[in-house]
């Protein structure tokens, strides 16, 4: 028997339970962390007793709330972009210039499309990141210049509202992806290929990977109403009990 979080039932962090479970045969998972204890048959470049991980979300360059937004405006900045960060609050934005950031913004004290209008002198921004959601959907799309792009990769303040796309794209010519991880990373090259870009960025000091927030497993629970209450920065790990 083991300890393990288990979930009987729909609803909030509440829901996770802290129970005794049996062990049984491994199935297929994703972004995880730890050491390999079986393999089965066929199986190759993997042995018990392995450490093996999988890789987060790097990329390039605008509004997100402070998790990925970390890695994502360091990246950006090396490759020479001028980074413009929204966050949520004064503690956030600290971070942010330490990431990288050209310019932060209080999206929740602060007009930031009136704001990232004035910085680039009224061309707008060539490309958002944003992985808030509802708070900063609409207002991401209008920093966009013409003919810019816009990545929507997350919805911490919850689901954007719907979007005319006459009024909200096709004025400006927009394009607008929602990318899933899962979908570029599917083949075991396509996953070598972007674990091997992350972390020789990594071993460089290119990409500093901030673990602000440690919970014992048990209080998983616990993590996620932080996590949705957006009262953690940077990465939170979840530590099995007694490691």
């Amino acid at each position: 028997m083991v300890k393990a979080i288990r979930v009987h039932e729909l609803g909030g962090p509440e829901v996770l339970k802290w129970e005794d479970e049996e062990i049984g045969e491994p199935k297929d998972g994703m972004e995880a962390v730890g050491m390999v204890t079986a393999v089965g048959p066929g199986v190759t470049g993997r042995m018990a007793g392995d450490l093996v991980a999988y890789a987060g979300y790097p990329m390039g360059a605008y509004a997100e709330d402070w998790w990925s937004g970390s890695l994502l405006c360091q990246w950006a900045n090396a490759l020479g972009a001028t980074v413009i960060g929204t966050v949520s609050t004064k503690e956030k934005a600290a971070q942010a210039k330490e990431d990288g950031c050209h310019h932060v913004i209080l999206y929740k004290e602060e007009d930031f499309v009136a704001l990232v209008n004035e910085i680039t002198s009224g061309k707008g921004v060539e490309v958002v990141y944003d992985s808030v959601g509802k708070d900063t959907f609409e207002g991401s799309l209008k920093c966009l210049k013409l003919c810019g792009h816009m990545m929507s990769f997350g919805s911490s303040s919850g689901a954007p509202d719907p979007v005319p796309l006459s009024s909200a794209l096709l004025v400006k010519s927009l394009s607008l992806t929602s990318p899933n991880m899962i979908h570029y990373t599917s083949t075991r090259d396509e996953l070598l290929q972007t674990a091997l870009e992350v972390f020789t960025n990594v071993a460089a000091g290119v990409l500093r990977v901030r673990v602000n927030h440690t919970y014992p497993l048990s209080q998983a629970a616990q993590a996620h109403t932080d996590l949705e209450s957006r009262k953690t920065s940077g990465s939170v790990v979840l530590i099995p009990d007694g490691s």
